[in-house]
């Protein structure tokens, strides 16, 4: 499946006809936690049925203007409700003055979350990702961007 992934990404830079990456980040990729495990604990862990999946997660890699709004979002589900937690570059970020999120708890077990950037600058360039966690596991997805310029 990796290796089929891994095609399939490198078709659409293709054919985009863009580099693999203007930057360089040294933050892993985070894809969905699945599997089997050698462990049976670490399998019932991450295996959970109550356990915190995110259900819907924004486009894995995106392509901003600068000046433009940056959003992603991640709706997540679990018993308890998931707690879903940003980072940027593999640290937690915070809202400040030009980022702003935003959460809302949808019944007893979704939550929904969005991360909005407002304007988007060259700094906001990198890796996002969303980590839902509860008391029975952690599922996380992320998201790359880069910017472009726009000329009008």
């Amino acid at each position: 499946m990796f290796i089929l992934y891994s095609i399939f990404i490198i078709a659409i830079e293709a054919r985009r006809g863009r580099s693999r990456s203007r930057t360089k980040s040294k933050v892993q990729i985070g894809l969905p936690i699945t599997g089997k495990y050698r462990d049976p604990e670490s399998d019932q862990y991450y295996n959970n049925n109550d356990g915190a999946k995110i259900l819907l997660a924004s486009h894995f890699d995106l392509e901003y203007v600068l000046g433009h709004k940056i959003a992603f979002l991640c709706i997540a589900k679990g018993s308890p409700r998931p707690h879903i937690t940003w980072f940027k570059d593999g640290v937690e970020i915070f809202a400040h003055h030009y980022l702003h999120i935003h959460e809302w708890p949808i019944g007893n077990d979704r939550v929904k979350s969005k991360i909005e950037i407002d304007p988007a600058t060259q700094m906001d360039a990198g890796v996002y990702e969303c980590t839902a966690d509860n008391m029975y596991s952690i599922d996380r997805r992320s998201f790359k961007t880069d910017f472009s310029i726009a000329f009008d």
